[in-house]
Order: structure tokens, then C-alpha cells, then sequence
């Protein structure tokens, strides 16, 4: 007789035994178990209860909007347009940025309506003002689950002007400038410390995992304040707002103000546009002879340092990059030799966003390139050294759907040597 017996009836239900007992008892036990469970209510499994939602506040500053705000008295709108009508340059200079159309941007279009997080916009229409929906917090943590409510003062017109003035000038019925002027038509402080560098890293200085297949990784003011930059004075507003003499409203006096066009990287968002660029790169070349003998060696070395740029190049998106392209060419123009030297980090997207690589050029870091040709015969040769900046690959751009709509780079430098061998 073994000592381990299990019971089971067919409802499933189990019942464990050990026991010491002569052949009668057994069976007597096992009759009255059997009638016993025949007895009991037919029993399931019962339903497990869904863990209740936790509600998570929003605490980085990145997840909320910029409060309501209400039209300054003396104006009769906050919209850019409005605006424009006396700040005539300065409107044109910000209509032909890139922060004009972030909205419509098509690569953040492409990536927003894939889960349609709403922390998205809080960078690319930053004012409450322009949201359809007033985000309370995050039910389980996740962006994908916020507990929202429509937002009763949602302007569409305000929302497609993206980046718009009053994101950086209205507060509090106010108008915030750098001067403060007692005799402009709505009531306006001066708040330097407020226009400050500050107000650019609160969007350029983002990290966050959105969902495994998205990750916003935009580190530009955490690049800024550790170089020679910030040490030395230089904001974003050094370079990306300079300084220029104009008059800030027509019939008023010419002052020093600032460029609202914010120049950077120079890829337009649309093929129809144009984007102001900053030079970032210093370059230096060796230098080309014209004829080299049969069985001489080509030697080109060319050094590109990131002497103008106050962080790292490139940088905010993760997915620009330099392209550094060599070819020696025959006299009939066919390519048979070409090298690339690529400067950027390389992510992984799919299944899951991951980093695999960066060498971005860091502040005043510089880097040499060269490329050699051993010469075989007499001939033309024609060498060509490019240098391009990229958005994005045309891979991740077709994979958004955007290949061919969407200009993916532009020439940075670009030189052509004709060489003869004897």
C-alpha cells in the first residue's frame, strides 16, 4: 500500500493524504470522500480581480504644458499673426524658422501618431493655449494612459503656430521683453533672467523612454554646461538669437534686439523652404598635387574640429549625423574607390530603442580622416571630399512613411581635385 494518496473529483478540487491504515478503513474513507465532495456546490475558479489604477502626478517639467494664459490687456490676441502686425521683421524672421512648424513637422507627426502621446506636445506646442486636452496626470505611469479632460480655451489656430511668441514672451496677462518699455500698447515687463538660456533647455534638454520604441533623447543644455561654452558667457542665445540693430516696431528708434529666425543644422523642414545654418565645423585639408607619377601614392588627410558649436555635434535628435564621403573617380566619371566616415550615434529601433554606438564631435574636439590611392597607370583622375549633414537615414524615413517628402540633408562642404598620373 503506498502512503501518498491523492483524491480528485471531477470538479477539479484536490485533496492530499497521508496515511497509515489497514485495507478496510481505506476503502471506508474513500466511499464517504467520494459522497462527500459529490455534495459540495459546483465550484470554479474565481474571476481574479484587476489590480485598481494607481494615478501618477506629473513631476518633469517636460510632461506639462505652459498654464493658460489670458490675452495681455492691449492686445486683442497671442497668436504670432497678431503679433506681426507691429513687430513686422521679427514676425517674418520667426514665420521662416524651424520653431514656426514643429507641429507640423512631418518626422514628429509621423512618430507622435503612433501612440498619439500627449507629452509630445509640450515641446512642440508648448502653451496650454493650444491643447485640446488638459493632461491631470498618468494613470499606471504609462503616457499612453492620461487622465485628461478637454481643455475648454483650445485654440486650433493658436496650435498650428507651433513654437509661437507668446511661449517665450507672455506670462500672467504680461508681456515679458528686455527692456520693459513703459510706452508699448500692452502692458510688458523686463525679465532677463526669465528670456534666459533657461527657457531653451526646458525643450532641448529632454531624456525619457515614451514606450519601448521610443525614446526622446535631446541633451544639448546638459552638453552646453560642461565646456568652454557656459565658461565663457556663451547661451543659446549667443548664437542661436544674435544680436542685431533694428527697429522693433516701425517709427520706433533702432536698437540693439535679437534674431528670431533661431539658425541651426540648415536642413529645411519642407523642400520648399529654406533653414538659416550655423557653421559648427572647423576644417582643415592637406594638400592636393596635381600629377603624381605611376605607382606614387595619394595621401589626403582632412581634420574636422567642432570649434564653433557651444555642445556637441550633432546634437537633439538622435538620429542626425555627418556624413564624410571620399571618391577617386576615373576620367569617364565610374567611382572604384569610395570611403565613408560617419560622425553620430547609431540607435537600434526595433524591437526595442537602444543605443549602439556615439561618437558625436564633442566641443573643440577634432578629428582627422585620410584617405590613400596607390596610382597604377597613367591617366585623368578626378577626387572628391564631401561633407554632409543628415536628419535622419532614408530607411528610418521610409519606415515613417516620409521618404521623398521630407528633406532628409544638406551639403556642408563639398571640394573636387582633377588629378593626372604620368
Amino acid at each position: 500500500m503506498p502512503e501518498n494518496i491523492v483524491f480528485k473529483s471531477n470538479h477539479g478540487i484536490r485533496a492530499k493524504h497521508l496515511v497509515r491504515m489497514d485495507k478496510r478503513l481505506l476503502i471506508t474513507s474513500g466511499i464517504l470522500a467520494f459522497y462527500f465532495l459529490l455534495a459540495l456546490p459546483d465550484c470554479k475558479e474565481a474571476p481574479k480581480e484587476k489590480p485598481a489604477d494607481v494615478f501618477f502626478p506629473l513631476t518633469k517639467h517636460w510632461e506639462k504644458a505652459i498654464p493658460h494664459q489670458e490675452i495681455p490687456v492691449g492686445l486683442t490676441s497671442i497668436s504670432a499673426e497678431s503679433c506681426g502686425a507691429c513687430h513686422q521683421e521679427i514676425y517674418k524672421e520667426w514665420k521662416h524658422s524651424t520653431h514656426a512648424v514643429a507641429f507640423q513637422d512631418l518626422q514628429f507627426q509621423a512618430e507622435w501618431k503612433k501612440d498619439d502621446i500627449l507629452a509630445c506636445l509640450n515641446c512642440h506646442t508648448p502653451l496650454q493655449n493650444q491643447q485640446a486636452f488638459i493632461v491631470k496626470g498618468l494613470m499606471n505611469g504609462d503616457y499612453k494612459t492620461p487622465l485628461k479632460e478637454p481643455n475648454p480655451h483650445f485654440d486650433k489656430k493658436l496650435q498650428l503656430e507651433s513654437i509661437t511668441c507668446a511661449t517665450c514672451h507672455v506670462r500672467d496677462g504680461k508681456v515679458i521683453g528686455t527692456i520693459g518699455a513703459i510706452s508699448a500698447p500692452h502692458k510688458t515687463i523686463k525679465d532677463l533672467e526669465f528670456l534666459s538660456e533657461k527657457l531653451c533647455v526646458g525643450c532641448h534638454n529632454v531624456v525619457d523612454e515614451l514606450n519601448p520604441v521610443l525614446v526622446c533623447t535631446f541633451e544639448t543644455g546638459d552638453e552646453w554646461n560642461n565646456n568652454w561654452a557656459k565658461k565663457s558667457g556663451k547661451t543659446c542665445i549667443s548664437c542661436h538669437m544674435p544680436e542685431t540693430e533694428r527697429p522693433v516696431s516701425p517709427g520706433m528708434k533702432r536698437r540693439l534686439s535679437h534674431f528670431h529666425n533661431f539658425p541651426g543644422s540648415g536642413i529645411p523642414k519642407f523642400f520648399d523652404t529654406e533653414a538659416k545654418k550655423l557653421e559648427s565645423l572647423e576644417i582643415k585639408e592637406s594638400s592636393m598635387k596635381k600629377v603624381y607619377s605611376a605607382g606614387e601614392t595619394i595621401n589626403y588627410s582632412l581634420k574636422v574640429k567642432n570649434s564653433f558649436a557651444g555642445h556637441s555635434v550633432p546634437t537633439g535628435d538622435p538620429e542626425r549625423f555627418f556624413l564624410i564621403t571620399f571618391r577617386l573617380m576615373d576620367g569617364q566619371g565610374n567611382i572604384f574607390k569610395e570611403e565613408q566616415h560617419r560622425i553620430g550615434e547609431e540607435w537600434q529601433w526595433y524591437p526595442v530603442a537602444k543605443k549602439l554606438s556615439d561618437n558625436n564631435l564633442k566641443p573643440l574636439e577634432e578629428r582627422a580622416f585620410t584617405f590613400k590611392y596607390d596610382t597604377k597607370k597613367q591617366g585623368t583622375l578626378t577626387f572628391t571630399v564631401e561633407i554632409t549633414k543628415h536628419r535622419m537615414t532614408a530607411e528610418n524615413a521610409k519606415h515613417n512613411g516620409i521618404l521623398g517628402k521630407y528633406p532628409l540633408f544638406v551639403e556642408v562642404f563639398k571640394k573636387q581635385y582633377p588629378i593626372k598620373t604620368e
